[in-house]
């Protein structure tokens, strides 16, 4: 055992004789402290050199969480929590730090909503130290539909600094349920009655759309009216998954470029398409930076009944010439090469980097209702995968020219077609300078659009049992 653990834990004068004068001062010491705030939920993580204990309870009238952390002196890191708190942050209004008693830090988060807390430890891992997270759930979570409804312009909180001002927002979690029927009822009606619509023409300077507009408008109308011969008159839902986010950064670049914010504005340029499309809303699983559980984005597809899953990554290596675009779809039968299994190990290990609560209690169901994936859908992912390979491959150099397999656990929805995008290599200087370019991004969101275009071109969507 570390032998400041012993002094923690230690009740005898003698264990810190024994120390020396090296190790007698006491306690942990704050390495950072961060605040995620999000429509979804907030976090607050408090970094340490050593493990903390926290006891906290809920206090109203104000509404306020009072948090003990035990083996912890008030300290110029620990105030800094106070000046993090931002303005437009859905759940804290405040919060306020002091000495309870020796040994015993507190914090009051005042609270703009009834919430409920999460309160866990994170060990070492990758580039953090220990972790104090502290989750704050609203009392009742907003309806992921709602955001498929209203305008994309409506956005919630951008949850962190680093987020690019380019990132478009989306839809207000909060609104009125009244609203988000009328405008989905709306959105149905454009569709029904926009069948036979022809596509609107590209903007200029977006080359990619510009050269395949034609094939794009005869995909849509392909897929579109097969959908109506099948009696399935209903809105088209892609479920989009920006990678990463929040604790969890992703690859980091050679300039520094976060993996989580270059694919997160993948995902808000691609909404925006997909929105614009007749019959067709995206939902993302993300839509700030903040960290969200790995089976919380299959969760979130299935509740909306999405007919797709795209999770947009980009790659990294050891090797910065590594190059190149990939597509990754779940096996059943192992990987389809040693680099897919170390691409799928790598992507597995994000919820462990940001932070999950293993002590939720649906975790245990939540990871068994991802092991039921079947042979259909791996399929209809090959599908998918293979038609955005293609519209990939006209904008840049592809990694591999197939469709990759290996066991994501993001992939693992069972009654939704899945793929995992590698848009290129953050690791290579080269790809890097692209993937930060907004031009090249709205390239990359164009191609999947026709990607999925030609997909549903070939695979119409069913009828649903129900409609949203």
């Amino acid at each position: 055992m570390d032998r400041r653990q012993v002094l923690t834990h230690a009740l005898g004068g003698t264990v810190v004789m024994l120390l020396g004068p090296a190790e007698l001062a006491w306690g942990a010491q704050l390495v950072a402290v961060r605040i995620w705030p999000a429509a979804d939920y907030t976090r607050v993580t408090l970094e340490s050199d050593m493990p903390l204990n926290a006891t906290f309870f809920s206090v109203e009238n104000p509404s306020r969480l009072v948090i003990d952390i035990e083996g912890l002196e008030l300290s110029s890191q620990l105030r800094e929590v106070v000046s993090k708190v931002r303005p437009d942050d859905p759940f804290i209004a405040g919060v306020r730090v002091g000495q309870n008693r020796p040994k015993v830090a507190r914090l009051v988060v005042d609270l703009k909503q009834s919430i409920k807390p999460q309160v866990f430890g994170l060990p070492p891992v990758a580039a953090y130290q220990h972790r104090l997270v502290f989750d704050l759930y609203p009392t009742h979570a907003a309806d992921p539909k709602l955001g498929l409804a209203l305008p994309a312009a409506s956005a919630p909180v951008a949850s962190a600094p680093r987020v690019p001002a380019s990132v478009a927002s989306s839809a207000s979690a909060s609104a009125q349920s009244d609203q988000a029927a009328e405008a989905m009822n709306d959105a149905l009606g454009d569709f029904i009655g926009g069948l036979k619509r022809p596509a609107a023409p590209a903007p200029s300077g977006d080359r990619a759309v510009a050269k395949a507009a034609p094939k794009a408008a005869d995909d849509r109308e392909s897929t579109l009216s097969s959908n109506n011969k099948a009696g399935a008159k209903r809105l088209v839902i892609v479920a989009l998954d920006a990678g990463h986010g929040g604790e969890d950064p992703g690859a980091v670049g050679p300039s520094g470029l976060y993996e989580k914010d270059v694919v997160l504005s993948v995902a808000h340029k691609l909404r925006t398409l997909i929105n614009a499309q007749p019959g067709m809303r995206a939902m993302l699983t993300r839509e700030s930076d903040y960290f969200v559980p790995l089976h919380e984005r299959v969760t979130k597809a299935r509740r909306v009944q999405a007919d797709l899953f795209v999770s947009i990554h980009a790659d990294a290596f050891m090797n910065p010439q590594a190059r190149g675009a990939s597509v990754f779809a779940l096996s059943e039968n192992g990987a389809s090469s040693a680099a897919a299994r170390w691409m799928a190990k790598k992507e597995n290990a994000s919820d462990q980097v940001g932070g999950v609560n293993i002590k939720v209690k649906d975790a245990s169901v939540m990871r068994a209702m991802l092991d039921m994936s079947t042979t259909a859908q791996i399929k209809d992912s090959i599908k998918l995968g293979n038609a955005i390979l293609g519209h990939l491959g006209k904008i840049g150099r592809l990694h591999r020219g197939k469709v990759e397999q290996a066991s994501f656990a993001v992939l693992k929805a069972p009654d939704i077609p899945s793929i995992l995008v590698e848009t290129g290599f953050i690791s290579n200087p080269e790809e890097e300078a692209k993937l930060k370019d907004s031009d090249y991004q709205r390239e990359l969101a164009d191609a999947l659009l026709l990607g999925i275009q030609r997909y549903f071109a070939k695979n119409p969507p069913l009828a649903r049992n129900r409609a949203l």
